[in-house]
């Protein structure tokens, strides 16, 4: 049976030209890179039956009843979120113009409601949990917009991608493809991991056992913080698609922004692969799960969505395959689901954390486990630690060494000479990239996340990056952290020294005038310092030379792994 096209929400003709006049003289919302993706997969139907950003009424049904206002099953409110001065500008029945980053107009949408939501209710209703560990939750908490704004969508201009544009397929473009291979029965896998043994082994089984063709279907989206980047990620599916039977399985990219939602989620990205065509979906023992918490447990019990979407398969159009977790059975030399392996018989593993370990010491890594392509594009990626570019953050209040200590490190860490150093201090960013700013929170964030960024596209080239400044907001390091950490390592260090020590080493003067009131908002005395709450290394300089201090950290950075044997 040939698969028909579903519904794409853009403009066409006459209609297109219109919004196109129109849309300068509308007041814009920039889309972050979450709404960019969200609104990607409403226009081009991959979120059918969606035709915009879910309106008050709907967004309550979904979050408590998993289902639209039309009765339609829906797992997850896809919303758009802003700032409360721009929900101020704005009011119902008003249209506003969706813009990327660059400011180029992606669609129109015409204004339903606006309301400030429950993100605690939200948080547990779709996370099942309010724990901010949880990289949704945390999201959903610190970085979504205080207000939601509702309404309909229309599409003037389809995003620009400009990497892998031949594998970026919308519903219909693979629907029309699935038709022209005469392919009727298709099995989805959806990763946001390379492909090891153990996957290639799994997805085989299931193309076979079902007599289907394959479709792997990538997130190349948003996924978890710390993932690795998807351009390598796509060369590795690439680099093993040769290893499937010629002309069996198809290669395609999901601009998908993933909330790790467990169960939740498993049936949203049923639904998208219904929508792409698929009529088989792939889940297996935590599907879209965030992994622990910091006192090991898992947010979603194992295989707890495989449950979670068999209660909904009825409303599913398209067929759940379940899978435990495969494992490597030595004896046998191949790959068993764990519920086949005979009793008694050795079981080898290699674990994300294990695989992350051996690349990051260049130590070897079993054929059994992955293909010697995909191996090599890991490493390519992801070079031994003590080549890879790192962070080190200091924090602390003003006077505790932090620009001291920062500075006598840089000099030790150049005189290696095996990587770029860049010092990245409080006061000098102020002059120069943050002249603009303020003392308020708002302020504060902002030149810290510029800091950070900085700190990102050092690290991103292989650099080191020390940075210094006060940064006395637990939320807004651990922003930072998360950024730096998907292209390499983050080590914190908190000068602990005494508010005291600080204000007898004031040689500015500038506690003694914020203890007048003449600096307002000055961080131990107006404003609070929270304190790192896992620091890798915590110094008090009161009674330390700064070469202690600064050999200190190297050591640290040493037993990290971070500086060559040499050093």
């Amino acid at each position: 049976m040939l698969l028909c096209e579903i519904p794409e929400l853009f403009a066409q003709d006459e209609k297109l030209e219109y919004l196109k006049e129109k849309a300068p003289t509308l007041k814009s919302w920039h889309l972050t890179v979450r709404q960019a993706c969200d609104l990607d997969l409403i226009l081009n139907g991959a979120f059918y039956p969606l035709t915009g950003f879910l309106s008050k009424d709907e967004y309550n049904s979904v979050c408590e009843n998993m289902c639209l206002t039309s009765g339609d099953l829906w797992p997850i409110p896809i919303n758009l979120d802003v700032s409360e001065n721009f929900a101020d500008m704005i009011k119902p029945g008003e249209e506003i113009a969706l813009r990327d980053q660059e400011g180029v107009i992606l669609a129109i949408l015409t204004v339903e409601d606006i309301w400030s939501p429950d993100k605690a209710l939200e948080a547990e209703n779709v996370f099942g949990s309010n724990n901010t560990e949880h990289p949704g939750v945390s999201y959903l908490k610190h970085k979504a917009g205080s207000v939601y704004v509702g309404g309909s969508v229309i599409g003037v201009n389809k995003p620009t991608f400009y990497d892998f544009k031949a594998l970026r397929d919308t519903p219909n473009e693979l629907r029309k493809k699935f038709n022209e291979l005469g392919w009727s029965r298709i099995v989805a896998f959806q990763t946001r991991n390379p492909l090891h043994r153990a996957h290639y082994e799994l997805t085989h089984r299931a193309s076979e056992e079902f007599q289907a063709n394959l479709l792997i279907h990538p997130v190349v989206g948003m996924t978890k913080p710390g993932d690795i980047d998807h351009f390598t990620r796509v060369r590795c599916y690439e680099a093993i698609l040769h290893q499937y039977p010629r002309s069996s399985t198809c290669l395609s990219l999901l601009n998908l922004a993933m909330r790790m939602a467990g169960p939740r989620e498993a049936i949203l990205h049923g639904l998208i692969r219904a929508n792409y065509g698929c009529t088989h979906f792939i889940i297996g023992r935590d599907h879209a799960g965030p992994g622990l918490t910091s006192d090991n447990k898992p947010f979603y019990e194992p295989y707890k969505a495989q449950e979670f979407f068999e209660r909904f398969q009825d409303k599913i159009n398209i067929n759940l395959i379940k899978f435990k977790n495969f494992v490597y059975v030595e004896d046998k030399a191949q790959f068993e689901a764990i519920n086949e392996v005979p009793i008694g018989a050795k079981t080898l593993e290699i674990s994300g954390t294990e695989l992350r370990r051996r690349l990051n010491n260049d130590l070897p890594i079993p054929e059994w486990f992955s293909f010697p392509d995909v191996i090599r594009e890991l490493r390519r990626s992801r070079p031994p630690r003590n080549q890879q570019g790192f962070t080190v953050f200091f924090t602390g209040l003003s006077g505790s060494g932090k620009s001291t200590i920062a500075n006598a490190l840089l000099n030790m860490l150049l005189e290696i000479g095996d990587r770029p150093v860049t010092l990245l201090d409080g006061d000098i960013v102020r002059k120069r990239l943050s002249s603009e700013l303020g003392f308020s929170k708002e302020h504060r964030d902002l030149n810290i996340r510029r800091i950070g960024y900085v700190a990102m596209e050092i690290v991103k080239n292989g650099g080191i990056a020390i940075c210094a400044p006060i940064a006395p907001y637990e939320q807004t390091r651990k922003a930072v952290r998360e950024e730096i950490q998907s292209f390499g390592s983050f080590v914190e260090v908190y000068l602990s020294t005494t508010l005291e020590v600080c204000e007898r080493r004031d040689r500015k003067g500038l506690y003694k005038l914020a203890r007048l009131g003449k600096i307002k908002e000055f961080t131990g005395i107006s404003d609070p310092y929270e304190v790192p709450q896992s620091p890798e290394l915590e110094i008090d300089s009161e009674n330390s030379s700064v070469e202690h201090c600064a050999s200190e950290i190297m050591l640290k950075l040493r037993s990290l792994g971070l500086l060559g044997a040499r050093v």
